[in-house]
């Protein structure tokens, strides 16, 4: 019984850091099926999203719902703001997606390295508003920030999915994913569609570097949580933003799991192992389509 109840403890954690994984991985995954590159300073937009809420929280001292928009509208703004500088050039020329690869990396250590001279390499924790106590079910204890990680994360991909089916701006980021050229001939502001896709991946961004700050600490480089993220999209199917939550929730439990029954030295082994079986075995991932990366 015992074994049991540790079990869906670890789970409960899973659920929670797979939540923090999938809620990024979405956004990571919508840009890759829009635009057909790795846009790798996805981690950064989460950094940007915890450390604005941080400030907002201490230095304003503003309750937690105001501190997590403020954190969601930060990221969202440097989001634009890449894309903007970095990739609207190379829509316009029409460059290569090798080129948006490079664009991207180099955006990444820029913004990784401006946030390590500027906020220092400290790491700082959460001003926390809300209470933070265990809440228990027999033998088994469930932090109630857990339970808000994994509902704000479900209600982030709920949303996104009403927002790319039930609204015009949802309807034109399928259309020019679908192709892009096909829907500028249809009047289709292709700019104003690529702006969009940022705004709302900064969002989910934003919104995951807040609860991952919540849960554990917030540092500089903390945006080098991107390759969990491309883990988690490859899992679940590059080109599927449902696929890549349902990667995200995979490998957290997958990463718990391992931590609480072998060893958290063999974390990262076992989800390369994974990652490794599944481009072996499924290449397109657990609800992909068949694509071709470039970048």
């Amino acid at each position: 019984m015992a074994q049991f109840g540790l079990f869906i403890q670890q789970m409960v954690n899973g659920l929670s850091i797979g939540g923090v994984y999938g809620l990024s991985a979405i956004g990571y995954a919508l840009i890759y099926s829009v635009f057909g590159f790795s846009n790798f300073v996805h981690g950064e937009f989460t950094m940007v999203g915890a450390f604005v809420a941080l400030f907002t929280a201490s230095s304003l001292n503003a309750p937690f719902a105001v501190s997590v928009l403020a954190g969601m509208a930060g990221a969202a703004i440097t989001a634009v703001l890449v894309e903007r500088v970095a990739y609207s050039p190379l829509q316009n020329r029409r460059a290569p997606s090798l080129y948006f690869f490079v664009s991207a990396m180099g955006m990444s250590i820029l913004l990784q390295n401006l946030g390590i001279v500027t906020l220092g390499a400290t790491f700082r924790t959460f001003p926390l508003k809300l209470p933070i106590e265990t809440i228990r079910f027999g033998n088994i204890s469930v932090g109630a920030i857990d339970i808000l990680t994994f509902f704000l994360s479900i209600c982030g991909v709920f949303l996104l999915e009403a927002i790319l089916k039930y609204t015009r701006t949802g309807r034109a980021i399928r259309a020019v994913a679908y192709d892009s050229y096909a829907a500028s001939l249809m009047g289709i502001n292709i700019s104003r569609t690529s702006m969009a896709v940022f705004l709302l991946a900064g969002l989910l961004a934003g919104l995951s570097g807040v609860l991952r700050g919540v849960s554990y600490t917030i540092y500089p480089t903390m945006g080098s949580i991107v390759i969990k993220i491309w883990v988690c999209a490859i899992l679940g199917g590059l080109g599927s933003v449902s696929g890549a939550f349902v990667g995200g929730i995979l490998l957290g439990v997958i990463e718990t799991l391992v931590s609480g029954y072998i060893s958290s030295s063999y974390r990262d082994v076992f989800t390369f192992v994974l990652l490794i079986a599944v481009l072996l075995i499924r290449p397109a991932g657990l609800m992909g389509k068949t694509v071709e990366e470039k970048a």
